[in-house]
């Protein structure tokens, strides 16, 4: 059985992103209220696996969750896309007319704001979990409360679906990483099967020098995917940069690191693994 430290509570995207990747296996979630508790876990117990939205096609890049990355010394062992759709529930008791709040994560919020526009009598309040939400109304029985999460939440806790695929944006994904002690890594993921990685370094603070990392990975034929940086705290203007590269060759993969090592600092692969379709 693998234990899988997700953040939210069950029926949460983390727990449907973690039952789809690990399909046909016997999985048992660690639910944590926020990810440094996630990394945590994995610390103390080196084998669990951890699964983190690392990135939102509408919201954007959760970049706090990157520098928790790399603090962590984990690596990613796999990549999960999971499409995003919500629904507003309530209690069987409630109705339209009767729902005064509605409960959810902030992203959530947002991704449905054109259907809550339509609902300005209710009031947006912001928690830690959509699936939290869900589960607090049903605990306390919140008369007058609604949440937006998973139409799978909902049923989880037995609340009543006002209204299904409430978000306005209908091409919403959700990108998760899979990261794991390093010890672990290679139970989890063949190598000879990965055709994407995930790195991070530092670069002097001179001209052209990005320029000089992007060309050397152009000529070995790496694909870089995704690139992002993040501020140096206490560096002024420096910065880290997070990079997704793929490659159909892993030893031409293995080429370019070697020569880009040198014109970079604290160059880092955070994991080398099979890219999602």
């Amino acid at each position: 059985m693998k234990r899988i430290a997700i953040q939210g509570q069950l029926g949460s995207f983390h727990d449907i992103a973690s039952h789809q990747y690990f399909e046909g296996e016997q999985i048992q979630l660690v639910c944590c209220d926020t990810f440094e508790q996630v990394f945590e876990n994995v610390r103390r117990d080196p084998t669990m696996i951890a699964m983190l939205a690392i990135e939102n096609t509408i919201a954007g890049s959760l970049l706090h969750n990157y520098e928790l990355l790399r603090q962590s010394g984990t690596t990613v062992v796999g990549e999960h896309k999971l499409h995003i759709e919500h629904c507003i529930c309530c209690l069987p008791e409630d109705d339209w007319t009767t729902i005064r709040e509605v409960h959810s994560h902030p992203v959530a919020l947002q991704q449905c704001r054109n259907f809550l526009a339509n609902h300005p009598d209710m009031k947006n309040v912001e928690c830690d979990d959509t699936a939290g939400a869900a589960q607090y109304i049903a605990n306390h029985q919140c008369r007058g409360w609604a949440a937006i999460c998973h139409a799978s939440a909902a049923e989880l806790y037995g609340l009543k679906v006002l209204e299904n695929s409430i978000e306005d944006n209908k091409h919403n994904f959700t990108r998760f990483l899979v990261a794991t002690a390093p010890q672990k890594a290679d139970f989890l993921r063949p190598l000879e099967k990965t055709n994407k990685s995930s790195l991070v370094f530092s670069l002097p603070h001179e001209e052209g020098s990005l320029s000089k990392v992007l060309t050397i990975l152009s000529f070995y034929n790496i694909n870089m995917t995704k690139i992002q940086s993040l501020p140096i705290i206490g560096h002024e203007w420096e910065y880290m940069f997070y990079v997704d590269v793929t490659y159909n060759n892993l030893t031409r993969y293995r080429q370019s690191i070697d020569a880009i090592t040198p014109l970079t600092k604290e160059l880092t692969i955070l994991g080398e693994y099979e890219e999602c379709a």
